[in-house]
């Protein structure tokens, strides 16, 4: 099974790093035409050459606006909105007002300003995919990180009332649930978390894993995979769907 994007218009954001990064080179490496940004320049000139790059601050709409307003008029065929932050590590009474409005600007406002504008385009052209990247704790609990479960569970609704909304329009919307994603931004956790409760960032990385029935991290490339999957014809009639792809996560916070 050779899965291609070729001739397929990408947006994805923050695409910098992580995942998002993964997911721009995967897409790009089986044909599509990827479209990128980030708020974090230096992160943008290390991908391959043909991905194009915008320095954005997704939490603001007329950012997106401007990049939208570039390459929309040549058509889109994806949007994986990838973009979000981790948010405070504290007990909920302890959270700022700046601190959880960062969180929901990132983590769900992002999204619906992206939504919002290739909407009107996908309907035009009777076809196109958005896929949503949530966490698990979107789908879980997640103590001392209210902001950021509260952002993820507002994705999960998005995605399932989206692919309602869009499907009369062979829309299709998807969500992915990460979970322990290897990388720099789940080494911020892990030293937040450990920070918080006061013990080793070793031991909160193996709390984490046991909390997944395949007691494991995943890496950048699969949920890039599995996006590129999503988006590809070989998922042509998959929709409204919260896909994990984290080793099956049971508990977001074990006890240690």
């Amino acid at each position: 099974m050779n899965i291609s994007l070729k001739g397929k218009r990408v947006f994805i954001t923050a695409g910098g790093d992580g995942m998002g990064r993964a997911t721009a080179i995967a897409m790009h490496d089986i044909g599509a035409k990827v479209f990128t940004c980030d708020i974090d320049e230096d992160s943008l000139k290390t991908l391959p050459q043909g991905i194009e790059t915008f320095v954005c601050d997704v939490s603001e709409s007329s950012n997106l606006d401007q990049i939208f307003d570039e390459i929309l008029p040549q058509g889109l065929d994806i949007l994986v909105n990838n973009a979000g932050i981790s948010g405070p590590t504290k007990p909920v009474e302890e959270i700022s007002d700046d601190e959880w409005d960062s969180c929901m600007a990132v983590g769900i406002n992002a999204q619906f300003y992206c939504v919002r504008r290739v909407v009107p385009i996908f309907k035009k052209q009777q076809s196109g995919v958005i896929i949503n990247l949530i966490s698990g704790a979107g789908i879980l609990g997640f103590p001392n990180r209210t902001p950021y479960s509260a952002a993820k569970w507002a994705v999960t609704g998005f995605t399932k009332t989206l692919a309602m909304e869009l499907g009369p329009d062979n829309i299709r919307v998807n969500g992915i649930v990460p979970g322990n994603v290897n990388g720099d931004r789940m080494e911020r956790v892990i030293s937040a978390h450990a920070l918080a409760d006061n013990i080793e960032p070793e031991e909160v990385r193996r709390m984490y894993a046991i909390g997944t029935s395949m007691q494991c991290f995943v890496d950048p490339e699969e949920i890039a995979h599995s996006i590129c999957f999503l988006a590809s014809d070989f998922g042509k009639h998959i929709s409204g769907q919260i896909l994990a792809v984290d080793g099956h996560t049971e508990t977001l916070y074990p006890r240690s």
